[in-house]
């Protein structure tokens, strides 16, 4: 005869056992969690925010220009990043008084979502197949691509596409 005792126990640990393999792999195949640390992304995610990203939205099909994601840092894997993909596979990037310009258009690309006036001159960068120009929003006040030493992020250091931000208020990542 069993112990009601041990079998409610054993239940219970079942049941934080299972929470703990939910939990896992939800965080390892499913979502990002990460910390934004510094003001780089100002005012589309401020500085010291919690976020999550999706790891399955590029799945399926490719990132697009200006999606924020979350990647390993080209200069060092262990610490995670969040900008906005500004140059794709192939383009031609140039900074010009602060505006945008890709593959020589004279139009810069749209920045309503660029804090303050983004000031200085960069490139031309050309980006190499399977790797993405990335920069911060908060454009004067950002360590992106225009200052890594590797300064291009390849595809398979994107972790995912940042979605949420719930940490210190909850709000849609566009």
């Amino acid at each position: 005869m069993s112990n009601p005792a041990v079998k409610e126990a054993l239940s219970w640990i079942k049941i934080l056992v299972a929470a703990v393999c939910f939990a896992l792999i939800i965080n390892n195949f499913v979502i990002v969690n990460a910390t934004v640390p510094t003001g780089s992304m100002m005012d589309t995610i401020p500085e010291k925010s919690r976020i999550v990203a999706f790891r399955l939205s590029y799945l399926f099909s490719d990132p697009k220009r200006l999606d924020v994601v979350v990647f390993k840092y080209p200069d060092n894997e262990k610490e995670l990043y969040v900008k906005r993909i500004i140059g794709m596979p192939g383009d031609k990037v140039e900074i010009i008084d602060g505006k945008v310009f890709i593959n020589n258009s004279v139009d810069p690309l749209p920045d309503g979502f660029v804090r303050g006036l983004p000031l200085g001159s960069y490139g031309p960068y050309y980006v190499p197949e399977g790797c993405y120009f990335m920069m911060g929003d908060n454009r004067n006040n950002s360590e992106d691509s225009r200052f890594w030493i590797h300064t291009f992020l390849e595809r398979s250091k994107i972790l995912g596409k940042a979605v949420v931000c719930y940490y210190p208020e909850i709000k849609l990542i566009e």
